[in-house]
């Protein structure tokens, strides 16, 4: 990653498209600090997150990471790892924003067990449970490493809208990574990526007109309608 520079301020979303190697998941992990950035500097409400302890960082960023992750045990467990001292409510209620709550509920509620990598769930279903697990924790930042891929395009969006309109969340600062036009339309500002340089960076209206490279990922997704 190099030339790279862009603020987001509280309640916003930030969008970061761009093909497979152009930097996007190394640009999560520089955030929340999984490596360390070698020039330049990433800041967290004004102070280098280098001068935070790994353990302040950590307690204001939760994130689901690109390929999701879940323990074996049971759908109660899996979210304690989010919040250890969360209520049935705090659940459900984090169940319900990721669209989980429906299959949760057919299939055992909270008791529901879960196999080693959640094995007895789909894609799909595996993705919203980590996402619950993200957004139960509260934080000042939320980080999406193409989390919503195995989505389908309406349950992508409705998840999208319920992070965006859910009061608990109002505040944070969201930042997704994706390969689909449909899942970055709607954020405040989007930042397009190639061989780890920003080569287009504004709202989806502006790079639809402006940028080449979005206009690419644009003609291969979608109709011209």
């Amino acid at each position: 990653l190099s030339d790279l520079s862009f603020e987001v301020k509280s309640g916003q979303t930030l969008a970061i498209i761009g093909g497979t190697g152009s930097g996007k998941s190394t640009l999560i992990s520089l955030i929340a600090r999984l490596m360390d950035v070698t020039h330049g500097g990433i800041f967290l409400s004004g102070t280098d997150i280098r001068q935070l302890s790994q353990h302040t960082l950590h307690q204001d960023v939760s994130m689901t990471q690109q390929k999701a992750v879940l323990f074996s045990g049971t759908v109660r467990s899996n979210l304690y790892f989010g919040k250890p001292d969360a209520s049935d409510e705090e659940m459900w209620e984090a169940l319900s924003l990721a669209q989980a709550d429906d299959f949760v509920r057919e299939q055992g509620g909270l008791a529901l067990e879960v196999e080693q990598n959640g094995a007895n769930f789909s894609g799909g279903q595996r993705q919203r449970l980590a996402i619950a697990r993200t957004l139960i924790k509260p934080a000042k930042l939320y980080l999406f490493d193409d989390s919503f891929s195995a989505l389908d395009f309406a349950t992508d969006a409705k998840l999208r809208h319920a992070i965006n309109t859910s009061n608990r969340h109002q505040e944070a600062i969201k930042l997704i990574v994706a390969q689909r036009i449909a899942t970055v339309m709607s954020a405040d500002q989007i930042l397009v990526l190639e061989n780890g340089r920003c080569v287009g960076y504004g709202t989806h209206q502006m790079l639809a007109k402006t940028c080449p490279q979005y206009q690419e990922i644009m003609r291969s997704q979608l109709s011209d309608q």
